[in-house]
């Protein structure tokens, strides 16, 4: 458990809050009683060798979530065999375990729920990253993630390539449409922010090159460009002229994001990373004999 503490922490993870959503995710599933068919139809005693085998390729991570769940279910000997973010092939063995065999079919749907999810926002990552390779654009996450799964989710985005926007609402400001009709404008909703919280990063949301240029003087720390073609980002690049880091998002698919990072923006901002990513798909088998 100490090394497993250990590993989550360098990988940028909290062991306690990882913890604590496997004894969540496993209690969900218990619903109070027990595995009704391993213990009908598996002796108490049964050990097995089994394997977490990629279905298809992609890039992989959650693996040593996975060894969290297994730890928390009483499955101590296993052995993690690729890295966090490595690029895997059709039947790669990612990881194997050997212990008490109801105790690993407890964990197998909750392990493989959080591999394949984080392995799926991981591969859909790199796909976007790959798509604007060669230019300075960045691919970041939102906050568009599921509740109670940001730190993972956001922690799989990285290790598809990406990096991420704001962990939370406390950590930067970021003014938005409705914070601007609410203030009264971008200065009002701006100036508020900065006597408030003088330390905090600040970002504002412009719709046109109008507010951009309001947006401009007051020097923060990023503009978002929301909803802008691919020209109206181009000039917003030139007007700026590198004085302000400008983020694209909005109507920005797979298929145009080089056009938009070829216009000179630091970042696209991709919600479907963290909300719309397939599960890869990862199994797990018993090896025969064991």
């Amino acid at each position: 458990m100490n090394q497993l503490r250990d590993n989550l922490k360098n990988l940028g993870l909290s062991p306690n809050h990882i913890f604590q959503q496997v004894k969540d995710a496993i209690s969900e599933d218990l619903a109070g009683g027990q595995d009704l068919t391993s213990v009908a139809t598996i002796t108490q005693s049964q050990v097995s060798t089994a394997d977490f085998t990629t279905r298809a390729s992609g890039v992989v991570s959650g693996l040593h979530v996975v060894a969290a769940v297994l730890e928390y279910c009483g499955v101590n000997h296993y052995e993690v065999l690729v890295d966090e973010g490595a690029k895997v092939s059709a039947g790669k063995v990612l990881i194997t375990a050997q212990g008490n065999t109801q105790k690993i079919l407890l964990a197998e749907r909750t392990a493989l729920n959080f591999l394949s999810h984080l392995s799926g926002i991981s591969t859909l990552t790199n796909q976007w990253v790959s798509e604007i390779s060669g230019t300075k654009c960045q691919i970041r996450d939102t906050r568009k993630t599921t509740p109670g799964l940001r730190m993972l989710e956001k922690f799989a985005v990285r290790m598809g390539g990406g990096v991420n926007h704001r962990l939370s609402l406390s950590q930067a400001a970021l003014i938005k449409d409705n914070h601007i009709m609410a203030a009264g404008s971008i200065s009002d909703a701006f100036n508020a922010i900065k006597k408030m919280y003088p330390d905090k990063s600040i970002e504002i949301e412009v719709d046109s090159i109008d507010q951009l240029k309001e947006a401009i003087t007051l020097k923060p720390d990023l503009i978002l460009l929301d909803n802008m073609s691919t020209n109206q980002c181009s000039e917003a690049v030139s007007i700026t002229n590198g004085l302000v880091k400008l983020e694209a998002s909005g109507g920005i698919a797979i298929t145009n994001a080089k056009a938009y990072a070829v216009t000179g923006v630091d970042y696209l901002a991709i919600g479907s990373l963290t909300h719309s990513a397939p599960a890869l798909d990862i199994g797990l088998d018993f090896r025969k004999g064991k």
